[in-house]
């Protein structure tokens, strides 16, 4: 396991044990490490909420490899910032087999950033629930994770094709000053633009032949000798 994510393990193992004494002695099978770096809450944890976490950051610890989520059906698009400022959520992977799932193992997208050594470094994972009437004027039909976390929305699509849908963010791996369910996170960053994009906003290829779309429609090189756009095969933006 590389520094970073040891750095992180320890990170969470530790606020999930401040926080499982401070609810009190735990069951005879007590939950696992739980992932929860977020500030702490007015009311005791519920277990069961940290065991969902650790699901979670368990599940996604492999996608700390950009190729391995590629490989389950991520599909890359481009860098998503706040036009107020209030952070970044860096370029989401989406999997539409996994849209509607609410099992805290399988996330509906994968949020990653750039690293300085140019690759691309796990930040998040996101669940997706589609709006069963499409509507974006009702939310009867709102869901909850993680101990009655809500989800935000009705929202338009952020692709082509996307439906109206929900979602919920979780910064496993990027702590979030603002929160761990928090939309957007300060410590995320988006490539700025550069004065020659176009409107095609088609990617190209770096010194490696691998292309990642990013917020200004450029692309920075990977190793997976892969050029990663959406269906169209250019790239759209993500939320």
């Amino acid at each position: 396991m590389s520094k970073r994510p040891l750095r992180t393990a320890i990170t969470l193992v530790t606020a999930a044990a401040s926080l499982a004494l401070s609810a009190g002695p735990a069951p005879a099978a007590g939950p696992a490490p739980a992932a929860s770096p977020a500030p702490a809450a007015d009311r005791p944890v519920d277990p069961k909420v940290l065991r969902d976490l650790v699901k979670a950051y368990l599940a996604s610890v492999k996608y700390l490899d950009e190729k391995v989520a590629l490989a389950d059906g991520y599909v890359p698009r481009r860098c998503s910032s706040d036009p107020a400022g209030h952070g970044s959520m860096g370029y989401h992977y989406f999997n539409e087999s996994r849209y509607g799932s609410l099992d805290p193992a399988k996330p509906s997208a994968l949020l990653f950033e750039d690293g300085k050594d140019g690759k691309r470094r796990l930040a998040g994972v996101e669940w997706i629930v589609l709006d069963s009437d499409q509507n974006l004027k009702t939310s009867k039909d709102r869901p909850s994770m993680f101990g009655g976390q809500k989800f935000e929305g009705p929202m338009p699509g952020h692709y082509p094709g996307m439906p109206i849908h929900y979602d919920l963010h979780v910064w496993l791996w990027k702590q979030n000053p603002n929160g761990l369910f928090d939309r957007w996170n300060p410590r995320v960053k988006c490539p700025a633009a550069p004065a020659h994009t176009g409107k095609s906003d088609t990617p190209h290829t770096g010194k490696s032949g691998t292309a990642h779309t990013g917020k200004s429609g450029t692309a920075h090189t990977g190793s997976s000798g892969m050029t990663h756009t959406g269906s169209a095969g250019t790239a759209h933006t993500a939320h």
